[in-house]
């Protein structure tokens, strides 16, 4: 039974420290705490989903870096238990939707229902005033309800009745989509995709990984016995340790370099937003934090770089024709945008 969401009182949005908090520690504080405590949680999520360590990694990242992720792909391959194990192995209140065609925005945000015997509304908060919410087949919710979903990622607060409520800290959305599937889903609008902050897709295990999801299932799933390694309190205290993490300036223009070059690349319709900018440099510190450094390397930005960019760029006619990927858009600019030398300054 999951405990009654906590309302205003104990909420912030995304990034700003509660009122009359102290200020947020320096990474070198809190370093080794925060390098164990994630090296526990991405323990937690490969014994899981096994055979697939950059999923623990990235799914960790976006956490830190207080964002949200979409997983696609095929049924069967994971999804959900990747986003069950993350919200199992966090002390943290956990909230499910099942997106179908006849949820309601207010099957998300919550209602005011009226009370006969105090002649007031009350508000019944919905599952987004959770910690970690999974929404499992976004796209096969509709458009107006998807929408419900935008303030809260982007703002940390939902608008019911005219009434606006903060929403709790740390707060990530964990949604999954099928791409196969395309009878009774609603894609997800453009607006939608750039407030997911990474996409990954999970992709079939090998076989020696199969072998040994074969094995630890045979009698029980792993997830019966997966244990809270740390706490939302403690992710929060991480996510504004790695907001400190040092970026150089010639790690941000290599990010906007990167990026820029997704607006102007012929194989391509609709580049990156600044958001994607801002979403890329904070991944990049976070995956520099887990690995217990105090600044970021072009190599974090490359490690990131197609997760985070690719899901927001929309193909032109020729490139969709000939199969390329936005992955492989993504790669080739990596490729051919020159890496900074200098890093510290």
């Amino acid at each position: 039974m999951q405990p009654e969401p906590v309302l205003d009182a104990a909420a912030t949005a995304p990034g700003a420290p509660p009122p009359g908090a102290a200020p947020a520690p320096a990474l070198p504080g809190l370093a080794d705490e925060l390098v164990e405590a994630t090296s526990r949680v991405r323990a937690a999520l490969e014994s899981v989903v096994t055979g697939r360590p950059h999923l623990a990694e990235l799914t960790v990242a976006v956490l830190l870096a207080e964002g949200h992720l979409l997983v696609e792909d095929v049924p069967g391959v994971g999804k959900t238990t990747l986003a069950k194990a993350l919200a199992r192995s966090i002390d943290c209140r956990v909230g499910r939707v099942q997106f179908t065609p006849d949820l309601l925005p207010s099957d998300l945000t919550g209602v005011s229902i009226f009370r006969a015997a105090t002649h007031e509304f009350e508000f019944r908060p919905g599952p987004v005033f959770n910690n970690i919410v999974i929404g499992d087949e976004i796209n096969r919710a509709s458009p107006k309800t998807q929408s419900a979903l935008l303030e809260c990622m982007e703002e940390g607060q939902t608008t019911v009745d005219g009434t606006t409520h903060r929403l709790p800290r740390p707060f990530l959305v964990v949604a999954t989509q099928n791409p196969v599937e395309m009878e009774g889903t609603y894609p997800l609008p453009e607006a939608q995709r750039d407030r997911f902050t990474a996409r990954i897709t999970v992709g079939y295990p090998d076989r020696d990984a199969e072998m040994l999801m074969l094995d630890r299932q045979e009698a029980a799933t792993p997830l019966d016995h997966l244990q809270p390694v740390t706490t939302g309190a403690a992710v929060a205290r991480y996510a504004d340790a790695v907001r400190h993490v040092h970026a150089a300036g010639a790690v941000k223009q290599y990010v906007l370099d990167l990026v820029g070059a997704t607006r102007h690349h012929l194989g391509l319709r609709l580049g990156a937003s600044p958001r994607a900018s801002l979403q890329l440099l904070r991944v990049a510190k976070a995956v520099a934090a887990m690995d217990g450094r105090d600044h970021v390397l072009p190599d974090d930005v490359q490690r990131v770089a197609a997760p985070v960019v690719a899901h927001r760029l929309i193909l032109s006619t020729e490139s969709r024709l000939a199969g390329t990927t936005p992955e492989q858009v993504v790669a080739e600019i990596v490729q051919r945008t020159p890496v900074p030398a200098a890093v510290r300054g």
